[in-house]
Formats: C-alpha cells, sequence, structure tokens
C-alpha cells in the first residue's frame, strides 16, 4: 500500500503571498499568475490576476512538469471550446 500526502496549504508554508515575485500570462483580470517558492522551487502557487487576495493553488514540482509537457503536447488547445 502506498503512502499519499496531502499538499500543504499557503497557510501551512507560511507564505506571504503579498512578498512573491508573481509572473502574469497576460494583462486581463482573468489572466493567471504563478510564483515559484521553495529550493528547487520545490512549490508552484497559481492565482487569478485579478483576485489576488482569492483562493491560491499550490502545485508540487511534479504536476507542475506534468502540465507544462502538457501545454507543450498541446493538450489543452481545444479547451476554450
Amino acid at each position: 500500500m502506498t503512502e499519499t500526502r496531502a499538499k500543504p496549504t499557503v497557510a501551512a508554508l507560511g507564505i506571504d503571498v503579498g512578498t512573491l515575485d508573481w509572473q502574469r500570462s497576460g494583462t486581463a483580470d482573468g489572466a493567471v499568475e504563478v510564483a515559484f517558492v521553495g529550493a528547487g522551487p520545490q512549490w508552484v502557487l497559481m492565482r487569478v490576476a485579478g483576485d489576488p487576495d482569492g483562493r491560491v493553488l499550490v502545485y508540487d514540482r511534479n504536476e507542475w512538469e506534468c502540465f507544462l509537457d502538457g501545454v507543450r503536447a498541446g493538450e489543452f488547445d481545444d479547451a476554450d471550446g
């Protein structure tokens, strides 16, 4: 049986999201912002640019790399309909 670990929340990581260097995908309020934290970086945080005080999603490095592989392979090219 394999052990599953729950990913930490931003609060559990003790991160002040206001101090992070966020990289933005575009200029609209619906753009996505990402920030890399930890050694390596270990965690990738994602939020909606127009709602910086809203929910922040936490991804580990493997999840982020899998997402980037999918983008490069065109897996999301028809995602908008």
